[in-house]
């Protein structure tokens, strides 16, 4: 059975690991961040190039059995205007044109929720328009919204996923391990009190206990060492915030006097639960974005000291190994690779359901787009 993959818009390559953990062989890869194609030639591989896709000659990208990659979200997100004229939104289009250029047997296709939702300029829902630009070129699909915490991610992080297989075929999404009647979600707790104490420099630091939980253990994957462990660095009100909120609280933790009118807004007209928000130990994390290392942009608090969480404390909370290392020339690009990336884990999920009903006769792409 054919198992060359080819990677677009592959960011940090967390789809690319839970592939290649499948047993299949990431052959290409293209990337337009020089921190993310760093990242991803020092822990994945050489065989990705820093460029934009659309100046890139489609002759030059190996045939290939699977494809994995896709655009960048924030066009999407519902967090932002979701407009899908901008640059971004069109490289939606760029990627159809891709996957008729290389005709691969199958895809798998990641976004945030917010696709289901956006329109052209034309007032057309987009995802209509995805599927039926799909299904003309001769695949089955079947999409569905995804929750990783249902499959042992530490995260409740939900994305939409279309997958696609040539032929009559239609993909079955694996059922969900965790939840309602099932094994209890993973918890932050589970997932990170093993590792020692953050610290002001970037340094490589031994584990100071065993592994407590099997996550752990396999997260450790023979790692001797913890990097990218390093605590953030907040202004007098972002300590302020940190002091007063409680495990699992948000904004609403905060004194009313707080020197911040926007928290005050908060307080009296309500936003997001997770705005300003601690992590609950006891819980998943809510969704990993690429402004953890803010208390305003999401729940990033950490669960039981007062301080942000980390870099390699996001990565475990995705499900990235210990021995992943980020290489950027700044800290905002080590977040932006972190929060963009799909979970590994359920990339590697994903990836034998899909192996497993291919059978011989199929082989699949999947075609990842980036999360916020």
């Amino acid at each position: 059975m054919g198992n060359k993959v080819v990677s677009l818009f592959s960011g940090g390559g967390g789809l690319d690991i839970g592939f290649k953990e499948a047993g299949f062989e990431v052959v290409w890869a293209i990337d337009n961040e020089s921190n993310a194609v760093s990242t991803y030639a020092a822990n994945i591989g050489n065989h990705i190039i820093c460029a934009d896709i659309n100046a890139v000659d489609l002759n030059i990208i190996p045939k290939c059995d699977i494809v994995i990659g896709g655009p960048p979200c924030q066009s999407f997100s519902l967090a932002g205007n979701r407009n899908t004229n901008d640059d971004r939104g069109r490289l939606v289009w760029k990627y159809i044109e891709i996957i008729k250029h290389l005709k691969p047997r199958a895809f798998l296709f990641e976004n945030v929720t917010g696709l289901l939702s956006a329109k052209n300029c034309d007032g057309e829902k987009i995802f209509p328009l995805l599927e039926k630009k799909f299904t003309a070129l001769g695949y089955s699909i079947n999409s569905q919204i995804v929750n990783a915490a249902d499959y042992g991610v530490p995260q409740l992080r939900r994305r939409v996923i279309i997958v696609g297989i040539q032929g009559n075929k239609k993909f079955e999404f694996p059922g969900t391990t965790h939840g309602k009647d099932k094994q209890p979600y993973l918890s932050v707790a589970e997932a990170l009190d093993d590792l020692p104490s953050a610290t002001k420099e970037n340094i490589s630091q031994n584990y100071i206990t065993d592994a407590k939980t099997e996550f752990q253990k396999k997260i450790r994957c023979g790692s001797l060492k913890v990097t990218d462990h390093v605590i953030s660095q907040m202004s007098e009100l972002d300590r302020y915030i940190v002091d007063h909120v409680k495990p699992g609280g948000n904004y609403m933790d905060i004194p009313s006097d707080v020197a911040s009118k926007r928290i005050r807004r908060l307080q009296q007209t309500g936003g997001h639960t997770t705005c300003y928000g601690r992590l609950d130990p006891n819980k998943p994390a809510y969704t990993i974005n690429t402004y953890f290392n803010r208390p305003n942009v999401g729940c990033n608090i950490h669960y039981k000291e007062n301080r942000l969480i980390t870099v390699r404390e996001a990565l475990r909370l995705q499900t990235f190994p210990d021995k992943y290392e980020i290489v950027s020339s700044n800290k905002q690009g080590r977040n932006t690779i972190v929060g963009n990336a799909v979970p590994p884990l359920l990339a590697k999920i994903l990836a034998v359901a899909l192996k497993e009903q291919i059978g011989e006769n199929y082989v699949d792409i999947i075609f990842r787009f980036r999360s916020k």
